[in-house]
């Protein structure tokens, strides 16, 4: 097939596929409401944020694409034009400054990245005690322990023990409670949220982690095709809905971006370059990855492994080809960090569960919550491993994964990646021309599409389909942002050449359109304000009940017995140390003995906190 069929066939299915998922649910609103279907006003009031707008695109298509003329034509703006399409402009030495224009973008990109996220932050919410965002406490179990984590490296300790006389009064939820007070996640996130929280914003690490990464998207971009595409690649990742709400939620997936951002820039920049150095930097980028979440940092490397070995042993081009001693030391450069990171790995499990091949992950699976456990069948699995310290509650919140609710998982993670990411439509638009004509670009661009399959294909086994339906497949979303910016530059230099000057300007409408359903309240609200109110809700839950504990506390220190059985938020947070001046502690009915708790705590007030009605009360002596 040639080319030009390609890229007509190309054009083809991405308009049949934006058209076979907008139209059905446009047409569907309008034969639901017949008394509107004269109204137009009337057909916009129920706006459907994944469909109205780029249907209304749709439908202006035939204008775009048949109007042939408009723009002046002069040199000084094709030149514009050429350079910033062109291939390689890093390596065109008739270009001055190149160089200082990519440090430029790089840096517009950043700054982009850094504004959203405070964006996000600084949103005001409604109600009667009203505060912004960014000022409530963590709304996630995870997000708890990821701060216990950093709180008990700050404290220059892998693990503090446990309480010696009521350990099981201050269990808490996704941290190991065994003798050794330990979070149950991988080192990685603790270690790179500990300075910004002794700074006094942890959030701060995860928006420079933001930023980072939508840098290192920019250089990617750059390296595979040119300033234009690596910017517009770098501005949508750094303006990503997605992206900047997870900047805001203290999890691994931002630190972790940085470290896939890294290799995958690296791992490109060498097979070009040769050079060790980005050899190296590319081992550093996938071993904190795996410090961070391992599975997601084998997932996106093994596509990558398998084309390195490819790579050194067909090349024929190079000094690869000539020496042996290359490939050594590129290997050697390449696998040292990842082979240093399994160690510290290796040393981290060994402190906490006392057997290096074990993690404290799978420890506090194997006690807590054996249902959850990875694989197909896993709640019939985990029903037989029950012990007498599984979480009743959250263990039977599992699903049982069968094939069919595997593809049904994933079926919503792939929609909701594009959702978070930029938009449904543009990105199954662009994968589409990036699938059927990516031919034309340079081959090292197929790691990415081959990285996203390997990453999906890695978590296939989990139950739960994710955060928002897709946080274990969030370090996906650069990787399609890359793949939409190399599908413009394939469309953009196409329909230059067949003279349609105006299809750029309706391509750039739907990079708009994703944007303003992100971030406008179109119709009822926006993507982005829908869910800050969905995690909002959570988050003041933890407010008004840190509220309480401050107004109605008196007596310090105290310990606050809690009674609250919510699988999804729990009060039971305190520091790995246990000494502040207020601790949290598990009531169980018909287990807890208050007359024993307050004899262990004599020189603290006990305090009884009753969730059903939020009500706290002192707990009063035995007479």
């Amino acid at each position: 097939m040639s080319l030009k069929t390609r890229l007509a066939v190309a054009q083809f299915v991405a308009f049949g596929i934006a058209i076979a998922i907008a139209a059905p649910k446009e047409f569907q609103r309008i034969a639901t409401q017949p008394d509107r279907q004269h109204d137009s006003l009337g057909w916009l009031e129920d706006f459907n944020i994944h469909t109205t707008l780029y249907f209304i695109l749709l439908v202006l298509l035939p204008v775009f694409w048949l109007t042939r003329t408009g723009f002046v034509q002069r040199r000084r703006w094709q030149a514009v034009i050429k350079y910033w399409l062109s291939d390689k402009p890093e390596q065109d030495k008739s270009v001055r400054g190149s160089s200082g224009c990519a440090w430029l973008l790089a840096t517009l990109v950043g700054l982009t990245s850094l504004s959203v996220s405070a964006g996000i932050a600084s949103y005001q919410l409604n109600g009667a005690d009203a505060k912004r965002f960014g000022d409530l406490p963590p709304a996630y179990h995870d997000e708890y322990s990821y701060l216990f984590q950093a709180k008990t490296f700050l404290a220059g300790r892998l693990w503090f023990p446990s309480h010696p006389t009521s350990p099981r009064l201050f269990d808490q939820m996704h941290v190991l409670n065994e003798g050794r007070f330990a979070s149950r996640y991988f080192p990685g996130t603790g270690l790179w949220i500990a300075p910004f929280l002794a700074a006094g914003n942890p959030y701060w690490g995860h928006w420079l982690a933001g930023a980072i990464a939508s840098m290192l998207v920019f250089a990617t971009g750059r390296e595979l095709s040119s300033n234009g595409v690596g910017f517009l690649a770098g501005l949508l990742t750094a303006a990503s809905p997605g992206m900047a709400l997870f900047s805001n939620l203290l999890l691994a997936h931002h630190p972790t971006l940085v470290g896939v951002t890294l290799f995958v820039f690296a791992f490109i920049r060498m097979q070009r370059t040769e050079k060790w150095t980005y050899a190296l930097l590319a081992g550093i980028g996938l071993g904190f990855a795996m410090f961070c979440r391992p599975m997601t940092a084998a997932g996106i490397g093994l596509p990558f492994a398998i084309g390195f070995v490819w790579w050194l042993n067909r090349n024929q081009t190079s000094m690869l080809n000539h020496s042996l001693r290359p490939r050594i030391v590129l290997t050697a450069m390449l696998g040292m960090p990842v082979l240093l990171g399994l160690l510290c790995i290796y040393g981290y499990n060994r402190a906490i569960t006392g057997n290096g091949w074990t993690t404290p992950y799978q420890v506090y699976l194997d006690i807590y919550t054996p249902r959850h456990v990875y694989g197909f069948n896993n709640v019939i699995r985990g029903e037989k491993r029950l012990g007498p310290r599984v979480l009743k509650n959250y263990d039977e919140w599992a699903e049982n994964l069968t094939p069919a609710l595997a593809v049904r998982n994933t079926r919503t993670r792939l929609i909701a990646s594009w959702q978070w990411t930029l938009g449904i439509i543009p990105l199954a638009m662009a994968s589409a021309v990036f699938l059927i004509a990516g031919s034309t670009l340079d081959a090292r661009w197929w790691y990415l599409p081959a990285a996203i399959l390997s990453l999906f294909a890695v978590h296939v086994p989990y139950w739960f389909v994710g955060i928002m339906h897709w946080h274990y497949v969030f370090e996906s979303s650069p990787l399609w942002l890359l793949l939409f910016s190399a599908a413009t530059s394939i469309l953009v230099r196409h329909w230059h050449k067949t003279n349609r000057r105006w299809m750029p300007v309706w391509w750039c409408g739907l990079i708009a359109a994703g944007l303003l359903v992100s971030y406008v309240p179109v119709g009822p609200a926006g993507l982005v304000e829908l869910e800050i109110k969905n995690i909002a809700f959570s988050r003041q839950k933890y407010d008004a009940f840190q509220k309480t504990i401050q107004i109605q506390v008196t007596n310090r220190p105290a310990l606050v017995l809690i009674d609250f059985t919510d699988p999804h938020i729990d009060f039971v947070v305190n520091n790995p140390n246990l000494n502040s001046d207020v601790l949290y502690a598990r009531f169980r009915p018909g287990v807890t003995q208050l007359s024993k708790v307050m004899r262990q705590f004599p020189n603290r007030t006990c305090y009884q906190y009753r969730a059903q009605d939020k009500r706290l009360f002192p707990i009063m002596p035995d007479p």
